[in-house]
């Protein structure tokens, strides 16, 4: 068998996995593993075995679980859209106004999850339905999350870098050092591109006017400060007794 003939074995039965609709990493990996059953004598179920074990067995990859379960908290306790209420009040003057809390929210959502897909879907759940309601065109608001949502692939904790730093054996303190500066340049660059938008072509954006105090920037900021609980005295007896449990 010559090496054109080899190749086409590979990539036909590569394309066949890929069309079935099964992921791209099973379909590279049964690929592989039936061209060594094909076209080797190795013992190819010990290899696979040994060489997962090996690329999993990596103390660095324990914290992948832990950033994963911080973005699914955040996101169930109703936190995220706390933070993004906190930012309006901040932005709304700005040209370009609320859309500008999608890109400070993911930004913000990027640096505590490290996930991409977790920061655009959480932070896509609260602002796309409120930004529509008051008039945003569509395509600026799914624009801004989906180039925001990118973020979590650059700024630190990455789950995209320390899953890169074990596979090639790099540092993770070096990668998150060479991804945190052009993250949030690209978050300062995303901002500038709202703004110099809406300028230019102001349907883009609502144009209804919110006011906000200095009241009301200060207390949403509260929103995201660490929560103690307060004991509240109750009339009755029954919920004062439930409250002294608590």
């Amino acid at each position: 068998m010559n090496e054109f003939q080899l190749i086409i074995i590979i990539f036909g039965t590569l394309l066949l996995f890929l069309l079935s609709g099964v992921w791209i990493g099973v379909g590279i990996g049964m690929a592989g593993v039936i061209a060594m059953l094909i076209f080797t004598h190795y013992p190819v179920g010990k290899m696979v075995a040994a060489l997962s074990m090996g690329s999993l067995n990596s103390f660095v990859l324990v914290c992948l679980p832990g950033f994963i379960l911080m973005g699914e908290i955040l996101f169930r306790s109703g936190a995220s859209k706390d933070l993004y209420t906190s930012i309006s009040p901040w932005v709304v003057r700005i040209p370009g106004k609320l859309l500008h809390s999608n890109i400070i929210s993911c930004t913000l959502f990027a640096a505590l999850s490290g996930s991409s897909a977790a920061t655009a879907a959480t932070i896509g759940t609260v602002a796309v339905p409120e930004l529509k309601r008051l008039g945003y065109q569509s395509g600026m608001v799914a624009g801004s999350l989906a180039g925001a949502g990118t973020l979590g692939l650059l700024i630190p904790p990455s789950i995209a870098l320390i899953v890169y730093g074990v596979i090639t054996n790099n540092s993770i303190g070096q990668l998150y050092m060479a991804g945190f500066f052009p993250g949030f340049m690209l978050a300062l660059l995303f901002m500038l591109y709202i703004a110099i938008a809406s300028l230019i072509r102001p349907s883009l954006v609502s144009q209804d006017e919110l006011t906000y105090t200095w009241k009301d920037r200060f207390m949403g900021l509260l929103k995201i400060l660490p929560q103690t609980p307060v004991m509240i005295k109750a009339s009755s007896p029954s919920c004062f007794s439930c409250s002294k449990r608590l």
